[in-house]
């Protein structure tokens, strides 16, 4: 399956890693304050939420490898958007779509995997699937920071385009069965009906999932905002992010053990709150060491965590109407990721960026108390027809939407 599933990830998110410390930067250039530059990066997150339902939608109807295919066509277009964009509502709305059909990619990758993948290696199939992103994340500053040496910061664009060309020739040409899974799947289902038989577990694990997204993308919006406050260039700005990058993807793959083996809050809450406290200290740096120290200390706290909100969703997702779920639990996730850098820009815009970048750690901390109190618990002993583990909640009692999937 690598060839399939973590190859044309892999390409598409070391592209999308050369663009998360620019964006910000490029609505700079085209002479946004700090707080527009923020929100600039936040529209990356809208357009993920405006694209998470119909994502699954696409995928239940059409199949997750064409989904992709459509999503990687759409995105070179909207690429093309932000490299020629010259005015900063321009570069918005190109951003805004280019978030949508990330939705889409991402998801039809995260709802094959879930349906192929046997439960027992499920997290460490989704970490490494969620670890592509963290390779991206490495990989894409430094190339980006190569390509905006000494030139406009909008021409890491054309690199994030050549890596959606390449991600998707990748998926044409690469042989995927998920044409014989798509036909396993029942007609499609609403997603309003979705919603309604499964609110529970959407308002509760849901809220904590939410509280998780926000965090993890605010990590990405206060690193180069807050070395722009130190006076760091574009380029060097670039290569903190790969440095943190780095340390994020060392552990992906160690932590999809540990969840397989010990269960999901052995990493949940320490990501968090990690996480959330380096976050905290990020406003103490005063130079290029300590930014760096505290940029590779928040790249621990998310790269442990990498595949955690995957592979819940995994748990929880009914196989009948799982892209439909999986598309409502990302929007989840993406709405708070695009919550985040809100708070951080109105903060900057009330002159306190810091203030702002202190309140996110806190929400980190608090995220952790929130997936102590509902991340579904595995009993070795209970096991569903098939001999997988059930999930029960903290009370002891199976969850509702486990109901539904048989288990127990």
């Amino acid at each position: 399956m690598a060839p399939a599933v973590f190859l044309p990830a892999l390409i598409f998110e070391t592209g999308m890693g050369a663009l998360a410390p620019i964006i910000a930067l490029s609505g700079r250039a085209l002479g946004a304050s700090v707080s527009a530059a923020g929100l600039t990066l936040a529209l990356l997150g809208v357009g993920q939420i405006l694209g998470d339902v119909p994502a699954g939608a696409l995928a239940a109807r059409v199949g997750d490898r064409t989904a992709m295919l459509i999503a990687a066509a759409v995105a070179a277009v909207t690429l093309v958007g932000c490299a020629e964009a010259r005015a900063l509502w321009q570069l918005a709305l190109a951003i805004t779509a280019t978030g949508a059909t990330n939705a889409v990619f991402v998801l039809a990758r995260q709802s094959y995997l879930t349906e192929v993948i046997p439960s027992h290696l499920r997290a460490r199939a989704l970490s490494t699937l969620g670890g592509m992103s963290r390779v991206g994340a490495f990989i894409g500053p430094f190339i980006g920071a190569a390509v905006v040496y000494d030139r406009p910061v909008r021409d890491v664009y054309w690199l994030a385009l050549t890596c959606t060309v390449a991600a998707g020739l990748v998926v044409l040409l690469v042989r995927d069965v998920s044409g014989r899974v798509q036909e396993r799947r029942s007609a499609p289902v609403s997603v309003q009906t979705v919603v309604a038989r499964h609110h529970r577990v959407f308002l509760t694990l849901g809220t904590a999932v939410f509280l998780v997204g926000s965090v993890r993308a605010t990590r990405q919006t206060v690193l180069p905002l807050w070395a722009e406050h130190l006076g760091q260039a574009p380029s060097t700005t670039s290569i903190v992010f790969g440095i943190a990058g780095l340390v994020d993807t060392l552990t992906f793959y160690p932590s999809g053990m540990v969840m397989d083996r010990a269960g999901r809050l052995w990493i949940a809450v320490p990501s968090m709150l990690v996480l959330g406290l380096t976050q905290a200290l990020l406003p103490l740096t005063h130079g290029l060491v300590s930014l760096t120290v505290v940029a590779m200390l928040m790249g621990f706290g998310n790269g442990i965590g990498s595949g955690i909100l995957m592979t819940l969703g995994a748990d929880v997702a009914p196989p009948e109407t799982r892209s439909q779920f999986l598309g409502v639990w990302r929007l989840c996730a993406d709405s708070g990721s695009a919550g985040g850098p809100l708070v951080v820009s109105a903060a900057a815009g009330m002159g306190s960026l810091a203030s702002g970048i202190v309140l996110m750690g806190g929400v980190g901390v608090l995220a952790a108390a929130a997936l102590l109190r509902w991340v579904p618990r595995y009993s070795p002993f209970a096991t569903t027809g098939s001999g997988s583990r059930a999930v029960v909640t903290g009370s002891g009692q199976l969850d509702p939407v486990l109901k539904d999937r048989g288990c127990g």
